[in-house]
């Protein structure tokens, strides 16, 4: 929006964009909380000093004038205003907001009762921002007497106005006429909730006991004798959740109960609130357990000193608003992660505050009630709010106050979780130089085993990936369901056993990829081996019950509906035809079960605080449990992509299918050349550094043409491309528009490009591309890539790193001109027009307004449209058909032979 010392609207996009950078913001219910982050190292690539600084400095003195002198600019002032709206909770409290915002609430309203939207700006800014309600974190790798130095020479200015503490002690959330209430509401999605909100006791200054998550994880838990065990058991829940959260300084906090209900289970909702009641009593009637506070601390602790490092951006945003928070300064790096002492007294004040006279509920569903009588003013949503019947109220005082003798016997407290950690050692060693790859220990007709013991963070992590190749996955759509199905069955059958190895820092998932099947295990490594052996274990043995596979197809199903019902942004990336699970029975599953893990290839990777032996057990555990077949390498799945001919360019078009959804979405994807292409791909990275900046500043700034604007590198199996996407209540056909104008505008910017900016892009890359692995995971998800996608080219960014500094600008003029130019005849071009039904409001006449200021600033010369010659795609499987396959027999072909990692060193 510019500022008074630096006046230019995107000169601080465009300054972190030209540095490695970017920067965001978000807003709580009683903060706003900015971030950014910039390269570390000057442009001479030495340490950082006060007489040599990196670009944090330039970065913080266009960050600290945004809270000394903005300007307000009246061109940019289309942002959000707070809603005061009388809801269905209490208008004198924060929670009562709205959130959002849109134009109507942000402009057209304001102007229309005579509100000068830009002085409003202006006065918020000088009522609300004031230094001693602000708080800072800087990092870099300046001296700390240089970074402070710098924080008192730029911040200074920003003016301490005494402002008192935002606090709103007496005002709670819920009034007592919204107590005792419930609200129907009709989703967008075929979805079934079950919501309970609660006002809790005021945590703000029991950081150190914070009773509410230990009452969170009981009410949450999902092992035997829980709630969600015995609303599973009943085939009635999908899923529970439990959860307080502050609202704002001064009032209580809420606890929020989420059921994701099935049909049985929605039928049944007030059976659950009563459960949920009842297991309340059970809590209420048991002192607070001293060993279930121990355990939360105890891995709260152990999660604390091997947390993994996180981006920058990320760490400064935390802390600062952390130190808006009463805790003592000495926690502020561990803010409320930790548990430091048990108040079994405020647990029990807490528990007294759960009572069937303190709730209100919320079920939402498409089918249930069916008599919605009112609509939510900004969102549409159908909807009726009544107070809770009162036999249903009489019904759940009874079932809170129930005798130990008449209670669900099955209603338990938890167990004591047998996958928290016990080995945390790190046998550390002095390494010179951190080994970019992993070594191959197996490579057999049955498995092959790739390994990197860590040498780098040193923290008892693993992450063990074990690939089932399978050909019979990838054969067919129905094929693919099947195994969709078989993956979530596993899920199913093991949620009692997952949850304590998911609370003790332990996580899997099943998924599938072009390969066949995917497990993948990781957290702390004491207890990893006991978790995989479990999981490969069920697979084998699954016996698919007749009443669970209906449940989980139904859900399937109704996942694949909703997939059609999502954002159009979200849509648009991965449009596949919908694949229709119903067809699938039971026999069918149970027969790919016994198919797909008969035969197939082990290929494991572990990576982090195990070593060579540990590695080739856990290949060999899953060996002895399968016990598969040989597959020979012919049958392996080939990795392939369909390649866009030269001079091409076609348009897909769908309409969406929610009727309410206003917001159409465009994809204009740009092939360029083969991945294993290493100067093709480098370019396209390059391309992107340099274009990201400016599509956002004028597709979305200048011309607002939606709120998700995006450009970047689309990578298929064996292919690359670029990719622009823009969501929007202005039709497809005139964003694709603006796309080709705004890349022939492009032309003559890049051709004037100066060679210093020039030098400077591609030296933000480098930055990029050299970047280390902030931890564990991050490594682990660079090695994966190369080995799933066979190209084991595990020095890619150091290699591209290297070719970025050789490009030259005229060298990026021609690829532009060939590969993206509207005039060009080279280029191939395919966009992906998703059309809402639904029309927003005035959209026609400022869709009109848009194209006569892009047909008054088009540029001279004749370009045939390319929207309006698009040939469009009428079948998508005739079209793949009519398209040359890349790498359709050979697959992808790899830097280096797998035989060339092989293990020959010493155990480390």
């Amino acid at each position: 929006m510019g500022t008074k010392k630096f006046p230019i609207e995107n000169e601080y996009g465009q300054y972190l964009s030209a540095h490695s950078g970017s920067s965001n913001a978000y807003t709580g219910p009683t903060s706003t909380n900015y971030f950014f982050d910039v390269a570390a190292k000057p442009a001479n690539d030495q340490d950082p000093s006060d007489s040599n600084p990196s670009p944090l400095r330039e970065a913080l003195d266009l960050f600290a004038q945004f809270f000394i002198e903005p300007l307000f600019l009246p061109s940019t002032l289309d942002r959000e205003l707070k809603a005061l709206e009388k809801s269905l909770s209490n208008p004198n409290h924060p929670f009562c907001h709205f959130g959002t915002g849109n134009f109507e609430v942000l402009k057209t309203l304001p102007e229309a009762r005579g509100i000068n939207v830009r002085d409003k700006f202006i006065e918020f800014h000088a009522k609300r921002y004031s230094a001693n309600r602000m708080k800072l974190v800087v990092l870099g790798r300046e001296p700390l007497d240089v970074l402070q130095k710098w924080v008192v020479e730029l911040f200074s200015p920003v003016v301490n106005k005494k402002l008192p503490p935002n606090r709103w002690p007496g005002e709670l959330p819920f009034r007592e006429s919204d107590l005792g209430m419930q609200c129907f509401a009709e989703p967008v999605m075929d979805s079934r909730q079950l919501n309970l909100y609660l006002p809790l006791i005021d945590e703000e200054f029991m950081f150190a006991s914070q009773p509410s998550r230990c009452i969170s994880h009981l009410i949450g838990h999902e092992g035997p004798g829980s709630i969600m065990s015995y609303i599973k058991s009943k085939g009635w829940a999908n899923a529970l959740s439990a959860g307080a959260y502050p609202v704002c300084p001064g009032t209580p906090g809420i606890l929020n109960v989420q059921v994701r209900l099935r049909e049985e289970g929605l039928k049944n909702y007030p059976e659950i609130v009563k459960i949920f009641f009842q297991y309340i009593t059970v809590l209420r009637e048991s002192p607070p357990q001293e060993w279930i506070f121990q355990e939360q601390k105890g891995m709260a602790d152990v999660d604390f000193k091997f947390k993994q490092k996180t981006p920058a951006s990320r760490f400064t945003s935390r802390i600062s608003s952390v130190m808006q928070k009463p805790l003592p300064r000495e926690w502020l790096l561990s803010g409320h992660s930790r548990l430091r002492t048990f108040e079994p007294q405020q647990i029990d004040d807490a528990l007294a505050t759960i009572h069937p006279d303190n709730f209100r509920m919320v079920i939402v569903s498409r089918n249930y009630p069916g008599n919605w009588d009112q609509k939510e003013k900004w969102y549409g949503t159908e909807y009726c709010y009544e107070k809770i019947p009162e036999d249903l109220m009489e019904e759940v005082r009874q079932a809170a106050s129930v005798s130990p003798g008449e209670r669900l016997s099955c209603l338990q407290l938890p167990h004591k979780n047998q996958f928290i950690p016990n080995q945390l050692e790190v046998e550390k060693k002095e390494v010179t130089k951190p080994a970019l790859n992993p070594r191959v220990l197996r490579n057999d007709g049955i498995a092959r085993t790739w390994w990197k013991k860590d040498d780098t963070f040193w923290v008892p992590r693993a992450n063990v990936i074990v690939s089932l190749k399978t050909p019979l996955i990838d054969s067919c759509a129905e094929s693919d369901v099947k195994a969709r199905l078989f993956s979530d069955l596993v899920r199913d059958a093991l949620e009692e056993y997952s949850y304590d190895a998911e609370l003790a820092g332990l996580q899997y998932n099943i998924s599938l990829d072009s390969h066949g099947l995917c497990l993948n295990v990781s957290g702390y490594n004491d207890k990893l081996p006991v978790l995989l052996e479990k999981v490969v274990t069920t697979m084998r043995d699954l016996d698919i019950k007749e009443d669970r596979f209906e449940i989980v197809r139904e859900r399937l199903t109704r996942g694949y509906n909703n997939w059609q019902l999502q954002s159009s942004y979200h849509q648009v990336g991965d449009y596949t035809t919908w694949l229709n699970a119903p067809d699938i029975t039971v026999e069918g599953v149970r027969l790919l079960q016994k198919q797909m893990l008969g035969r197939l290839f082990i290929e494991v990777y572990v990576h982090g605080n195990m070593y060579k032996e540990d590695a080739l057990k856990i290949t060999d555990m899953v060996e002895s449990i399968l016990k598969p077949r040989t597959l020979p390498r012919a049958q392996w799945c080939v990795l392939r992509s369909l390649i866009l001919p030269r001079g091409s360019n076609y348009v897909f078009k769908k309409t969406l299918r929610d009727p309410a959804n206003v917001n159409h979405c465009v994809e204009t994807w740009f092939y360029v050349g083969s991945r294993e292409d290493r100067v093709i791909r480098t370019k396209t990275l390059l391309l992107d550094q340099m274009l990201h900046e400016p599509t956002f500043d004028q597709l979305r700034t200048k011309e607002q043409l939606g709120y998700i604007v995006f450009s970047g590198p689309r990578v298929f199996s064996t292919t690359y491309g670029f990719r622009f996407l823009i969501r929007s209540e202005m039709t497809p056909e005139f964003l694709d528009s603006r796309i080709e104008a705004f890349l022939r505008r492009y032309v003559e910017t890049l051709e004037k490009m100066s060679a210093a900016e020039f030098e400077g892009h591609k030296r933000s890359l480098v930055i990029r591309r050299l970047e280390k692995p902030r931890n564990l995971n991050q490594e682990s998800s660079r090695h994966w890539s190369q080995i799933t996608s066979e190209y084991y080219d595990f020095e890619l960014a150091q290699r591209d790193a290297e070719q970025v500094k050789k490009l030259t600008k005229s060298e990026m003029v021609e690829f532009f001109n060939k590969y993206f130019d509207p005039a060009s005849s080279e280029r191939a071009r395919l966009s992906i027009h998703l059309h809402a039904q639904g029309k927003a409001e005035g959209v026609e006449k400022r869709q009109e307004g848009a194209q006569r200021k892009a047909d008054e600033e088009a540029p001279a010369g004749d370009v045939p449209s390319a929207i309006s010659t698009a040939v469009e795609i009428a079948d998508v499987r005739v079209f793949k058909a009519s398209l040359r396959v890349r790498a359709a027999s050979s697959g992808a072909r790899p830097v280096k032979y797998v035989s060339e990692y092989e293990d020959t060193d010493v155990k480390l």
